[in-house]
């Protein structure tokens, strides 16, 4: 018998025995009801409980239960520093509340970053400030085959599904992007009446599940997408290869929440998790890929396409260019995804070890198109946990025209960083189904700030842009970022990451970092 063991009997031979006497001099019943319930947990813990603590320390082992599930809002609200948390620190939150609510958002006394850090990011001023003109804000969308181009804002919001994200979540983002004049993507959920209620504009996102058309086996349905893909609020189509949390795994949402409104939406049955499976059944190589995106371009009669992908292997990026060269197709727009990026639900180690940061991964596919000759036909949208106007130009410095955000998008609307989103249980009504939490989303509020959050965002990028130096955002390269390296010293990223010239690689010329994937690539298979 352990100590702890003997300390409760003898606590409760002692406290049934003192409350007995409480009862016999009529001071109440409670220590005795109290005594007794406490002996009951206590015999279970001893005899019954399949845990060892509660074993070995019957009823005080609850205390380190209580503890540890409230560890989480303890850290985050008295212990970590506002620098410090992971994947949004305080001052990152806080700005992103600010900006939504049309707050002061500026910093007294100076920075609390360590600006010698090794890692830390900086970029370089001039002392002939500019003003970026209006005209510079948005970006046309569309290559040579695009019928229908779009002209898309600097910042958008990013992929997540109705399902992942409530009814009036969904409403709110939609209202915000209507009323700033930015698109929402769908998220590979299907587009539900929530999606077009707000009227803004939307990219349709068409997963590995096709859901929203798909038949009954799972395969795509070409006349179901041709009937959604012409409704004139679907600016773009986007074809998802993988995305930055869970690169290559699919995606699942529990049966949980599936509702029968999300079972019609996607058309699938409502008794079982629903399962995005790690590929498309559609194509399986880069020529398939390009293909299906010339088909899906007609279907929807010449909106721009493209595709969503997190880099992993270099070899594969350079195959899809090496099939555009093969195939004369060309997507409209390449969204690249960063290993930073949110989900709902994610293996642990498909999130920490997977993939490349979005720095490097916009760079390297900013680099792939101009080593193909073809950077001047594809748009580059870089996703991937964008919070602030500083993490708008690095983006576009190191090879992006556009920026998507998505967990920023959520912070507007007033989501507090609890990380439920996988369990039907968020505290703010937006990563839930749960019908009494989703009516507590204030949509009117909501969306609002979703549209101010984005362009006081929008606003302190082209601000930074200008004290760079420049009048215009496609004018920002790589050289104008800075990384801090182990020897205190700072490089530009073309430093770090050496830039292919236009055609370089066709030319079979340029870095060895480039040119061993490039030999290793294939047009026919990844």
């Amino acid at each position: 018998m352990t100590p702890m063991q003997r300390i409760f009997i003898i606590f409760v031979i002692a406290g049934n025995f003192i409350a007995l006497c409480a009862w016999f001099a009529e001071l109440g019943p409670w220590w005795l009801l109290l005594t007794l319930i406490l002996s009951v947990i206590g015999w279970y813990d001893l005899t019954k409980s399949p845990h060892t603590l509660n074993r070995l320390y019957p009823v005080a082992a609850y205390l380190r239960y209580a503890l540890e599930f409230i560890r989480p809002e303890i850290r985050q609200y008295f212990i970590a520093s506002d620098i410090e948390e992971r994947p949004f620190n305080r001052e990152q939150r806080s700005l992103i509340y600010q900006r939504s609510k049309r707050a002061r958002d500026t910093l007294p006394f100076g920075t609390q970053r360590d600006l010698m850090e090794t890692g830390y990011l900086s970029a370089a001023h001039s002392l002939s400030p500019k003003v970026v003109a209006e005209e510079f804000l948005r970006v046309t969308i569309g290559g040579p085959e695009c019928r229908q181009p779009y002209c898309s804002s600097r910042l958008n919001i990013s992929a997540m599904s109705f399902g992942a994200l409530s009814s009036n979540a969904i409403l709110a983002l939609n209202k915000g992007a209507k009323y700033g004049n930015f698109s929402h993507n769908t998220g590979e959920g299907g587009i539900s009446a929530y999606h077009q209620e707000g009227g803004g504009d939307l990219v349709w996102q068409i997963g590995t599940g096709y859901f929203g058309c798909r038949t009954e086996a799972g395969h795509f349905d070409p006349g179901a997408f041709k009937e959604k893909a012409c409704l004139a609020q679907i600016k773009m189509i986007e074809v998802k290869l993988s995305q930055g949390a869970k690169p290559s795994h699919g995606g699942l949402l529990p049966a949980a929440k599936i509702s029968e409104e999300i079972a019609s939406i996607r058309g699938v049955p409502m008794q079982r998790d629903c399962v995005s499976p790690p590929t498309h059944t559609r194509f399986s190589s880069p020529e398939g890929l390009l293909t299906f995106i010339q088909e899906l371009r007609e279907l929807s009669e010449g909106k721009p396409v493209g595709f969503k992908l997190a880099p992993g292997k270099k070899a594969d990026v350079m195959a899809i260019c090496k099939a555009m060269i093969k195939t004369g197709i060309t997507p409209d727009f390449i969204t690249v995804d960063g290993a930073e990026g949110g989900t709902g639900a994610a293996p642990v180690e498909f999130s920490n070890r997977l993939g490349m940061p979005c720095l490097e991964a916009t760079h390297f596919v900013h680099n792939c198109l101009v080593g193909v000759g073809l950077r001047h036909c594809v748009k580059v949208i870089a996703a991937g946990k964008t919070a602030t106007g500083f993490e708008m130009v690095s983006k576009l410095a190191l090879g992006a025209d556009i920026v998507n955000a998505a967990r920023s998008m959520m912070l507007a609307m007033g989501c507090i960083q609890s990380r439920h989103c996988n369990t039907n249980r968020c505290p703010t009504g937006i990563a839930t189904q749960d019908p009494v939490r989703n009516q507590a989303l204030n949509v009117e509020e909501k969306y609002l700030r979703v549209a101010n959050f984005q362009r006081a965002t929008v606003s302190s990028c082209m601000h930074l842009i200008g004290a760079m130096g420049y009048d215009n955002p496609d004018a920002l390269t790589a050289v104008d970022i800075f990384r801090r390296n182990d020897n205190g010293i700072n490089e530009c990223y073309d430093e770090i990451y050496l830039p292919l010239e236009n055609g370089d690689l066709i030319k079979e010329q340029g870095p060895d970092f480039y040119l061993k994937p490039w030999q290793q690539a294939s047009a026919e298979s990844f």
